[in-house]
C-alpha cells in the first residue's frame, strides 16, 4: 500500500512539473528597458550677454602722397548683448545671430604724424550666420557675416568719426549648463575697412587720409534659451 501511494505521488509530480515550469517565467518580473537619455535640442531663440577683448591694428594713409603711418596696434575691452535663433536638423545646427557691444578699442602712433594719430572704435555690432555640429549638449560652430562699427580718427585738427560696414568670421564652442542656460567662448576677426578723414582734421599726414581698422576679438558669453532643451 505504501509503495502504491509513493508511486502515485511521484507520477503526479512528474505530470505537473512541465506546467509549473511553464508558469515560472510568467510570474517573474519583466526586466526594465535600458535608459536612453533624451538628446539635447538646440532649436529656438536665445538672448545673452557677452564680453571680451579686441586686439588688432590701424593704418593712416595720405591719399595724395601715399605717405603712411604703417600699421600700429589697437586694443581694448568689449561688452554687450546677443540675440539669436537656431534650427536643428539631426546633428546639424543652423543659426542666425546678432550682437552689439560697447568698445574701448584704440591705439596711436607718432610715425609720420604730428603730433600723433589715434584711432578709436567706440561700438561694434555683427550680424552672422552660424553652422554647428552638435555632440549632445556641446556645440562647436563656425560663423561669419557683416560687421558694423565706428572708426574715429583723432588728429592734429580735432576728431572725425564715421560708421563703417565690413565683414567678420570666426569660430566658437557653446555648451549647456543647467536648464535653459548655455555658455560659449568665441573668436572673431572683424575688418571695418576704412574711413576718409578730412585734411582739416588729419593734419598729421598732409590729408585727406584713409584710416583703416581691423581687429581680432576673443570673448565669452552666457545665453538664456527660450526653445525646448529636450
Amino acid at each position: 500500500m505504501k509503495r502504491l501511494l509513493l508511486a502515485g505521488v511521484a507520477s503526479f509530480a512528474f505530470a505537473a512539473s512541465p506546467a509549473l515550469a511553464a508558469d515560472i517565467p510568467a510570474r517573474m518580473p519583466a526586466k526594465a528597458p535600458a535608459y536612453v537619455p533624451l538628446a539635447y535640442n538646440w532649436s529656438g531663440w536665445y538672448l545673452g550677454i557677452q564680453g571680451g577683448y579686441g586686439f588688432g591694428d590701424s593704418r593712416w594713409t595720405d591719399t595724395a602722397t601715399g605717405l603712411s603711418t604703417g600699421r600700429f596696434n589697437v586694443d581694448g575691452a568689449l561688452l554687450g548683448g546677443t540675440l539669436g535663433v537656431n534650427w536643428q536638423t539631426g546633428n546639424w545646427v543652423l543659426g542666425l545671430e546678432g550682437d552689439g557691444s560697447w568698445s574701448n578699442i584704440r591705439g596711436s602712433t607718432t610715425t609720420n604724424c604730428v603730433p600723433n594719430c589715434q584711432t578709436r572704435n567706440n561700438w561694434l555690432a555683427t550680424v552672422r550666420g552660424r553652422v554647428g555640429h552638435a555632440f549632445g549638449s556641446v556645440l562647436p560652430y563656425i560663423t561669419g557675416g557683416a560687421a558694423f562699427g565706428d572708426i574715429e580718427a583723432v588728429g592734429g585738427g580735432g576728431t572725425q568719426s564715421s560708421t563703417e560696414v565690413g565683414w567678420t568670421a570666426g569660430a566658437g564652442i557653446e555648451w549647456a549648463l543647467a536648464g535653459p542656460w548655455t555658455a560659449k567662448v568665441e573668436y572673431l576677426y572683424a575688418d571695418l575697412g576704412k574711413m576718409s578723414c578730412s585734411a582739416a582734421v588729419c593734419t598729421g599726414v598732409a590729408g585727406p587720409t584713409d584710416v583703416r581698422l581691423d581687429t581680432s576679438i576673443v570673448r565669452a558669453g552666457i545665453n538664456y534659451r527660450f526653445g525646448p532643451t529636450r
